[in-house]
């Protein structure tokens, strides 16, 4: 006679303690925390024990990892995800860029994985976090230069440190409304005081702009707007502008972290 299956009574777990999610997780956070601190993928690997291809996945779960590869094969499967299953993507990703399969899977982030996207708020994502979604809304910006990008580029920066031309630091604030939407006003810390920077005034000189790089002699280049000199500053560090050797050494902001392999 057979015996009649009960609720949930389906073959038991080898290791009912084990969790992939919160194993991944882990592992994640980990391997964040070491590539912070300058370790380099292979040192991360032998550290945590784990193939240098799996370190650098779950860094790119984690969407600290800057490459200019791992853009190119993110961008290209996210524009064929729009219209095919993730098999599909995955397929036509890597006819596009020449790969195999296996390095196109290498350089997208886990299906499962625990990951913050570009929308999170800047107190739940770690420094790289903040660091390459920074580097990506400036490249988004320099290869297509409209105002929503420039917006993006504006919200990824607010609280970091700027120069004017003078060398004289500042940063800024973006508030919200009532409703918690943005007001598209910035407000500049001088330390001594807040000044208010309208939207319509960085749009202003964002538009006076012939071409991304170009030199730009002064603030005033960019036209007689109210409070063009922290323009000036803020489009030099997202470097939609260049200035005078002069100017660059008292503009100078803290150094980058090297790049690492």
């Amino acid at each position: 006679m057979r015996k009649i299956r009960r609720p949930g009574g389906g073959r038991k777990k080898l290791k009912p303690e084990y969790d992939t999610r919160k194993n991944l997780k882990e592992q994640m956070e980990s391997a964040v925390a070491l590539y912070d601190s300058e370790m380099s993928l292979q040192t991360i690997a032998d550290e945590l024990n784990l193939n240098p291809i799996k370190v650098r996945k779950l860094l790119i779960t984690a969407d600290v990892y800057e490459s200019d590869v791992a853009e190119k094969v993110r961008n290209t499967f996210e524009e064929y995800r729009e219209t095919q299953d993730y098999k599909a993507a995955l397929l036509s990703t890597a006819s596009t860029l020449n790969l195999s399969k296996s390095s196109v899977t290498s350089y997208l982030p886990y299906e499962k994985g625990v990951y913050f996207p570009n929308t999170a708020s800047p107190k739940k994502i770690s420094v790289g976090a903040e660091r390459q979604r920074r580097y990506r809304a400036v490249n988004k910006l320099r290869s297509e230069p409209t105002e929503e990008h420039l917006w993006d580029v504006v919200l990824a920066y607010a609280g970091m440190n700027f120069k004017t031309y003078s060398g004289l630091s500042f940063s800024y604030e973006v508030r919200k409304g009532r409703h918690g939407e943005y007001t598209k006003e910035l407000w500049v810390d001088r330390r001594e005081n807040s000044k208010s920077l309208s939207w319509s005034s960085v749009l202003l000189a964002f538009r006076s702009i012939k071409e991304v790089g170009v030199v730009v002699d002064r603030p005033k280049a960019l036209g007689d707007i109210r409070g063009v000199t922290y323009v000036y500053g803020m489009f030099y560090r997202f470097r939609l502008i260049d200035v005078p050797d002069e100017a660059k050494e008292k503009m100078k902001n803290p150094k980058k972290s090297k790049s690492r392999k």
